[in-house]
């Protein structure tokens, strides 16, 4: 057979095999490239810059090939079986659904399928499509069948249940793209270590969510939740009005959605906290050095850090139980995900900041931790000293960067610093960097010695430490309460571990999450603390336009 031959009779079978896929789900549009002028002059006079969109949809990659990808792995369902799912699988906790599983209402498959269904049916439609993706595992429901077929033995209650990670941590299976064009084939030969470990416990990764663009180091004051790859990520509470916060945008939208059980983010000072709060949904940054930084996009090897996204603290615990360590016969975790149970918090002495008073959720969020039986007592922490915090990162991402990309980038990859990324944008900053590269022009202009990168560390992580310690020591404080990201910045240069759990919804119905920040390694802590407020306010509620 001549080669030209071959390659027609292949072409053939390609759009034989796309054509039959869509005659198969006809409810799914195929993805067509929308005039989105109108939607950006509308936000073009908006009070936040985070909200002047540039560009809605991304002009780099197919949403087609995604949706292709999610029909291929269709085969035995359809619309009426996902109709007959949803109530039992719409805002469930995973225990929840591993006992349906058990008692044959439904296999591991069908829940995968579940929600590969509901990605596509809400992705490829222009008014509804949330940009929370980049990409969908192929081989999902093969894995998905071995889960049923009893071939993987696992007594974590992760085991068969679809995640999705953040497209700044490495998937075998998957580009890890970091949102950038410079690493769109970026094909790792192996899973970060965190994604190993959820996978050593029977986790399913179901794909990559979108995110701002190199974890929110590339511009200033861009909207939060873009990237070239994976184009502007949405707040489902209100598309084009909320701020979907960033950088792990795309895993919190995800899970507010119903896209996956949860989801991998990552966090140097907010990334986590931001989009969980304003999905409302619950996010831990755990103290750093818990969960592996191995395999992960950098900024800061200094303070970044994976962590749990999901809809309820009981998962939560769950999931960065998972990602903590490897299944193993003697200890099936380092960190245990039965949080502990509380009758009340008697006896709990929480900091509340005397700043944030005026925020009626907050004050609704204290009264009812004073019902539980907390003692508040208000503070007015001075001010920390961040002198040296931007040049730490820079600082730090010049060095970690060009080390992943060493370690880890595949040859496909032609940048090997931050500054070829720079040259790479340059060379078509209409499509690569609309909104501009300032922080990585930081980078390059940054000038510092080794010492001095090392006291700025050291000075951060004191002036980090005492901001929190003065008060928490004065007080005989167990934890802090703060509202969304506010306090981000301190608990990352501490290294404190941080949790938000939904608080509510302010009068134009954009979310809110109270965060309960406390000393290194006490995550179990926050984690009771959290789960009776959780369960007394009851706060959390889908998005409407994402409710079936």
């Amino acid at each position: 057979m001549t080669t030209n031959k071959f390659i027609y009779l292949a072409l053939i079978s390609v759009i034989w095999f796309s054509s039959c896929k869509q005659d198969n789900f006809p409810e799914f549009d195929t993805w067509v490239p929308y005039d989105e002028t109108g939607l950006i002059e509308a936000n073009a006079e908006n009070e936040s810059q985070r909200l002047r969109y540039k560009l809605i949809q991304s002009k780099v990659t197919d949403r087609n090939e995604m949706i292709n990808t999610i029909i291929s792995q269709l085969d035995g369902f359809s619309a009426e079986r996902y109709l007959e799912l949803t109530p039992l699988i719409l805002d469930k906790e995973i225990e929840t659904l591993q006992d349906q599983i058990s008692e044959g209402l439904f296999s591991y498959k069908e829940l995968s399928q579940w929600y590969l269904y509901r990605i596509a049916q809400f992705e490829s439609n222009k008014d509804l499509a949330l940009n929370a993706m980049i990409s969908v595992n192929p081989n999902l429901i093969a894995q998905a069948e071995q889960m049923d077929a009893g071939s993987f033995a696992s007594n974590h209650p992760l085991r068969g249940m679809p995640i999705i990670v953040k497209d700044n941590i490495n998937t075998e299976s998957m580009p890890t793209t970091a949102g950038s064009v410079a690493l769109l084939n970026n094909r790792t030969e192996n899973d970060a270590e965190v994604v190993a470990n959820l996978k050593s416990h029977g986790g399913l990764i179901l794909g990559k969510a979108n995110l701002s663009e190199w974890a929110n180091f590339l511009c200033a004051g861009c909207p939060n939740g873009y990237s070239a790859v994976g184009g502007q990520t949405l707040n489902p509470y209100g598309l084009r009005r909320f701020d979907t916060g960033g950088s792990s945008s795309g895993s919190a939208v995800a899970v507010a959605a119903n896209y996956a059980v949860a989801a991998v983010g990552s966090e140097t000072s907010g990334s986590i906290l931001s989009p969980s709060s304003q999905q409302s949904v619950v996010g831990l940054k755990p103290t750093i050095g818990i969960l592996s930084q191995e395999g992960t996009v950098p900024i800061s090897g200094t303070l970044d850090t994976p962590g749990p996204i999901t809809k309820t603290l009981k998962d939560n615990s769950i999931l960065f139980s998972a990602m903590a360590s490897p299944r193993s016969k003697s200890s099936p975790s380092k960190v245990p995900w039965e949080i502990e149970v509380r009758k009340n918090l008697a006896g709990v002495r929480l900091g509340a900041y005397q700043s944030y008073l005026q925020d009626s959720l907050y004050q609704q969020a204290i009264k009812d931790l004073k019902k539980l039986g907390a003692e508040i007592i208000e503070i007015d922490p001075k001010p920390m000293n961040f002198e040296g915090f931007s040049e730490l990162l820079s600082g730090d991402m010049k060095i970690d960067l060009e080390k992943y990309l060493e370690l880890y980038a595949s040859d496909e990859v032609e940048v090997k610093q931050a500054y070829d990324v720079m040259q790479f944008n340059l060379k078509d900053s209409t499509l690569r960097i609309p909104y501009g590269q300032a922080r990585f022009e930081g980078i390059e202009d940054l000038d510092l010695t080794e010492h001095e990168l090392v006291e700025i560390r050291r000075n951060l992580l004191l002036a980090g430490i005492d901001y929190f310690e003065k008060p928490m020591q004065t007080h005989n404080l167990d934890a802090v309460i703060s509202i969304n990201n506010y306090n981000a910045g301190q608990a990352a240069a501490a290294k404190y571990p941080a949790l938000t759990v939904p608080m509510g919804y302010t009068a134009e119905g954009e979310p809110e999450g109270l965060t309960f920040i406390t000393k290194p390694y006490q995550e179990s802590d926050i984690y009771s603390f959290a789960k009776l407020y959780e369960q007394a306010s009851q706060k959390r509620k889908s998005p409407q336009l994402y409710a079936n």
